[in-house]
């Protein structure tokens, strides 16, 4: 992050939106928003321009969708943090742009306060999702059960983890923050965040819903 100060650069199609948003975020103390843009395409070109920790990228857009932009900008070198912005949480493209790299993703509705405090979460490196759109995502791609060569690749990949790893993956895939990992396991925040990133390595993964993914494709009992 830059400072205190959050950038953000705010990407949608709709200019009321854009508008309604800049003056929600821009308003806020320790948050700044730094440029706008209407489309991904646009979005490719303000943000090396304007380097922001956070991009809050509507989903659906002309030209370059939400999903196309946010692939390319985090494989740019120093990447921002994507929060996707969708009108309904059982967007089919919301996974989609989870499993490219967003950090998470918020309702257009979001309360302003709320909307900040995502923001600020995830300029932290905290991905903003709520273990009820957890289950939703998951729920839209697997039964919970992963089958042939799926389960297998899926339990590997859970074999790399320590038995203290695991507790930690069961826990994300069950849709809880750090804190209340930390609660639930009787370990301390910073313990925690050093296990998921531990886990994130070693499941080759890039935020916590792809883990909580990888441990219903195991089809683990324990979730």
């Amino acid at each position: 992050m830059s400072g205190e100060v959050v950038r953000v650069v705010v990407v949608d199609d709709d200019p009321l939106v854009r508008a309604g948003l800049t003056l929600m975020v821009g308003g806020s103390q320790g948050v700044e928003v730094v440029a706008e843009a209407a489309d991904g395409l646009e979005a490719l070109e303000v943000v090396p321009r304007h380097e922001p920790d956070v991009v809050l990228m509507d989903i659906r857009m002309p030209r370059m969708d939400g999903i196309a932009a946010t692939q390319a900008l985090l494989a740019r070198p120093r990447p921002p943090r994507v929060l996707v912005l969708t009108t309904f949480d059982a967007d089919e493209l919301v996974l989609r742009a989870l499993q490219v790299g967003a950090a998470g993703f918020l309702l257009k509705d979001t309360r302003p306060d709320a909307l900040v405090a995502a923001i600020h979460s995830v300029a932290r490196g905290e991905p903003t999702l709520s273990p009820t759109v957890t289950a939703q995502l998951i729920a839209a791609v697997t039964d919970g059960e992963g089958q042939g060569p799926v389960r297998d690749r899926a339990r590997e990949q859970l074999g790399r983890l320590t038995e203290r790893e695991l507790d930690v993956a069961r826990a994300v895939a069950r849709g809880l923050s750090n804190t209340e990992i930390s609660q639930q396991l009787y370990l301390s925040v910073p313990t925690v965040k050093s296990h998921v990133g531990r886990i994130f390595t070693k499941l080759g993964v890039e935020n916590r819903v792809q883990v909580a993914l990888v441990v219903r494709d195991a089809g683990d009992d324990r979730v």
